[in-house]
């Protein structure tokens, strides 16, 4: 994901500190300052030669070190610069914490800001959003443990704390991440992938099918197809009881498009696969986004004008029938259609 890229541009900012520890531990404190404050100094040369910039966290974490630095030489007291990487923590755990739980998601704009020209799918927000919770929870328990070892633990427990253990918590979060995207991409190989849409109805994406009906983020398409015979009745299907809304009445036929898939060839599957229909003609009414408690999806509807045999799936559906027009409209509103169904009928029944 695109924040672990910048957390990876930001570890290096601890540099200092970790060398700091190093070296108060062999030749004390002062000149373990300077030997950090040269290590910072170094690393921000690095950057400006390598990348023409200035780190920020860089910086800001060797201006640190000289300020509490300091401090702490003048009187002689070392629980100055002890909280240094606590207060630090505190920064990050305030960032993220505002980037997670508020609208103003300040990860996802520094983002923008060092990766231009890349456009975030509501896939990809939503993992961002995910994963900056994480690191939230991750900093905060860091910064805990930070100012608890500063007061209530020996000076080596507290040089690992402040600096060893956030680069294994940072390991142990990747290798997480790593070993659980495995896991999932070997089950999402076995899934049906639906494109992913905006809400021009162009493909920006990809998702399983159990991604896309876990949440309102992912836009994707579907297909529906209307039957009317020659009287103006509409053919409805009942859904089978393991499909959502069971047992209430729909649309004749509707299904998901495939990812790769045309739209026409969608809609001749579906229809095959449900009603047992293989030769008829469709005219495309109109597309529209309907969303539900749990998805969204991207609608092309269609018309056709068929009066039967129809061969419907014991497994896609418990039977259908036609219904008329007057039939339907005093049916509605009783729980006897699916709600896609009642507001796709005020589209399509001056078509009728």
């Amino acid at each position: 994901m695109n924040q672990r890229k910048l957390l990876l541009q930001l570890l290096p900012g601890f540099i200092p500190l970790f060398i700091f520890i190093i070296a108060d531990e062999i030749w004390g404190t002062t000149v373990g300052l300077v030997v950090a404050v040269a290590s910072g100094v170094l690393e921000l040369a690095f950057y400006w030669f390598r990348e023409k910039r200035f780190d920020k966290f860089v910086l800001l974490d060797t201006l640190l070190i000289i300020f509490l630095g300091v401090i702490s030489i003048i009187l002689d007291n070392e629980m100055f610069f002890m909280i240094k990487p606590g207060l630090i923590g505190v920064l990050m755990s305030v960032f993220l914490g505002v980037s997670a739980y508020t609208p103003a998601n300040l990860m996802f704009s520094m983002s923008k800001r060092y990766m231009k020209g890349i456009e975030f799918t509501d896939h990809q927000m939503a993992m961002m959003k995910r994963n900056i919770k994480v690191l939230f929870w991750i900093f905060t328990g860091y910064t805990a443990l930070v100012f608890y070892a500063t007061w209530y633990m020996s000076k080596e427990a507290w040089g690992f704390i402040s600096g060893v253990l956030l680069y294994l918590l940072f390991g142990g979060w990747f290798l997480f991440e790593l070993l659980r995207n495995r896991l999932k991409g070997r089950m999402s190989a076995q899934e049906e992938w639906l494109p992913l849409l905006n809400e021009k109805g162009e493909v920006i994406g990809k998702a399983p099918r159990s991604v896309c009906h876990s949440s309102k983020s992912y836009l994707h398409p579907v297909v529906h197809l209307h039957v009317i015979n020659s009287r103006g009745e509409i053919f409805l299907q009942r859904r089978a009881m393991y499909k959502i809304q069971p047992g209430r009445w729909d649309t004749a036929v509707g299904g998901h498009i495939s990812f790769g898939e045309k739209l026409e060839d969608a809609l001749q599957r579906e229809t095959r696969e449900e009603i047992g229909i293989t030769e008829f003609n469709a005219q495309l009414t109109g597309t529209y986004i309907w969303e539900s408690d749990i998805e969204r999806e991207y609608v092309f509807s269609f018309i056709t004008r068929y009066d039967g045999p129809f061969k419907t799936n014991p497994e896609e559906l418990m039977g259908g029938r036609f219904w008329s027009v007057k039939e339907i409209r005093e049916s509605l509103g009783k729980g006897i259609f699916t709600p896609n169904f009642e507001d796709e009928f005020k589209r399509i029944v001056k078509l009728v």
